[in-house]
């Protein structure tokens, strides 16, 4: 007698989630050193994955306070809208020179440059990022959205060459913050604005970390090559200490609630879009199954206040 379709289906789902959880445990991603990160941003744009369930911002969405139901991918592109708007820096005026730290494939970069009329140079560590984002920039913005290999730790860029400063989720990957912090306020120019998101933990002096916590966190850091998170206060007070600060007074807020429907979006988009991920090939599922407990992880522990959407805003003295 064979089983009915509802036990084979959930026979498979069990299977599949072991799977994952097997692969999940199967290779150290932790963070070793810079090419840890860049090695990790290569393969995922190299195997398309990312791409194809996330779209060109390879970020979280936005979806409102409180959230409402939103299509993953136009969340996204709202996210961006909504930092512009939050952080003031669409009061530069077209023409300015924008500097996205941690540009991904340039998703953001070119919204910044289409929308505002800014001219955007991003910059990541992944070689391979920096090659896909100029392939999806179009000849017409070509011009003022420009894409360099560069480490956000040591910017190759001359002190105060940039009317504004905009970094998204860039921060856990930096081992130092206060290099971080003093990097981008480095290249801000006197009155230039800055715009700033980032996955932060809960402040331990808030609240330590239980045992079930502590473990959650670290395979946070170790799944996706973090070397540590910063709390919003801590990156405040990185920010406000930076010797290039010259009297910047940095608000903060938390865009948790705002942003948790990325989550769960992420692994329901392979099933919405499970033809093009079976396309890109055997590696590709067993990639989307890898990394599915670790959305599971982020999802419970944003849901839970371990971590925050942490965004940061100032404009420098």
């Amino acid at each position: 007698m064979g089983l009915s379709p509802l036990a084979a289906g959930l026979l498979g789902l069990v299977g599949a989630t072991g799977l994952g959880l097997g692969l999940w445990q199967s290779r150290d991603r932790r963070y070793h050193d810079a090419a840890t990160v860049a090695q990790a941003y290569d393969r995922w744009t190299n195997d398309a994955l990312l791409e194809t369930l996330w779209g060109e911002h390879v970020h979280l969405g936005y979806y409102g306070m409180p959230a409402k139901r939103r299509d993953f991918r136009a969340a996204k592109e709202d996210l961006v809208h909504a930092l512009v708007r939050w952080s003031h820096l669409d009061q530069l005026p077209p023409g300015s020179r924008v500097l996205d730290v941690g540009c991904g494939i340039g998703g953001s970069a070119r919204i910044l440059a289409r929308d505002y009329g800014f001219v955007v140079l991003g910059i990541s560590i992944s070689a391979a990022q920096i090659a896909r984002a100029k392939a999806l920039t179009p000849e017409p913005l070509a011009g003022d959205c420009r894409f360099a290999v560069m480490d956000a730790l040591a910017l190759d860029l001359p002190d105060g060459g940039f009317d504004g400063v905009w970094s998204v989720e860039a921060g856990p990957h930096m081992p130092d913050k206060q290099r971080y912090a003093d990097e981008l306020l480095r290249v801000l120019r006197p009155g230039g604005r800055l715009a700033v998101a980032d996955w932060n933990q809960r402040d331990p002096s808030a609240a330590a970390p239980n045992r079930l916590e502590a473990w959650v966190l670290r395979q946070l850091l170790n799944q996706w090559a973090h070397p540590a998170f910063a709390s919003i206060a801590s990156l405040q007070a990185n920010l406000e200490a930076s010797p290039y600060a010259n009297g910047l007074r940095v608000e903060t807020d938390d865009w948790s609630r705002a942003t948790l429907p990325s989550w769960l979006d992420s692994i329901a988009e392979g099933v919405r879009r499970s033809g093009a991920v079976l396309r890109l090939g055997p590696a590709a599922l067993l990639q989307g199954l890898r990394e599915t407990p670790t959305l599971l992880l982020m999802d419970w522990a944003f849901r839970h206040g371990l971590m925050q959407f942490g965004v940061f805003r100032g404009q420098k003295g």
